[in-house]
């Protein structure tokens, strides 16, 4: 596996930090491969493409090329994050482009993730200190990453396919992610609706009354037992790439 670092342009005179994680040089990407491209989680609470770091090498490994990027505000990108993360479509759209115009593969997976990890242990052990952890469990359960590239799906010719790492249907979440929800109901893209059981956010009824209104092709892959940080972690992104592979591969 190799590693690749651009620069793209999105709107606003944006720079989006992009690394590219290609297969082994004797495994080499096959042309009927769907580049994936992977959408960090918030940004305003934390999330970067390192996140999404051992998803893409798992991928890559597997023989798909995969893109991570730093949405505006996050890591070496500029610009400010949004709150509501609509601006951020945008850096998803740009990235996507680049992809197609430069990488001549024509077909993409967009796969988005929600929160932090790292930044959610910090914010629960300070609030656990202050006896306020219900407090900031509501003001911060707030997750973007796949409702951004959901909204993004349709924006795009290239793009195939959709998977969902946890995504924000959950009352809180969508005070300000709701209006993403239209996109990605509404496309007839295929879709991938990834979830542990005890995910916290977003609870398995939550899950299924939003999806019986979707269009098109969808699937869901429940992790029975898991909460939502426990999907985040690494030890989960093998499990990730193998839910991930069967799906694309099936259209």
């Amino acid at each position: 596996m190799s590693r690749e670092s651009f620069t793209v342009d999105s709107t606003a005179g944006i720079k989006l930090d992009v690394r590219i994680y290609k297969p082994p040089i004797a495994d080499e990407h096959p042309k009927e491969n769907p580049v994936i491209v992977l959408v960090h989680p918030y940004s305003v609470l934390g999330g970067c493409q390192a996140l999404m770091r051992g998803i893409a090498r798992e991928l890559s490994s597997k023989g798909f090329t995969s893109v991570t990027f730093d949405m505006r505000g996050a890591g070496k990108s500029t610009g400010r994050p949004s709150l509501t993360g609509f601006s951020e479509v945008n850096d998803v759209v740009s990235v996507c482009k680049w992809v197609s115009q430069n990488l001549s593969l024509n077909r993409i997976l967009l796969v988005g993730s929600s929160a932090g990890l790292a930044f959610f242990k910090c914010l629960y052990w300070i609030a656990f200190f202050m006896s306020k952890v219900q407090a900031f469990s509501t003001i911060f359960s707030v997750k973007s990453g796949a409702a951004i590239a959901g909204s993004a799906v349709d924006k795009v010719e290239e793009v195939v396919g959709y998977v969902s790492l946890g995504y924000p249907f959950g009352l809180t979440a969508s005070i300000l992610f709701g209006r993403h929800h239209k996109a990605i109901l509404e496309s007839p893209k295929p879709k991938l609706f990834v979830m542990g059981t005890k995910d916290g956010f977003t609870s398995v009824k939550q899950l299924q009354n939003k999806l019986k209104s979707a269009a098109g092709r969808v699937e869901t892959h429940l992790i029975e037992g898991v909460s939502h940080f426990q999907m985040e972690g690494p030890g989960f992104d093998s499990q990730m790439g193998n839910l991930i592979v069967p799906f694309i591969s099936s259209f």
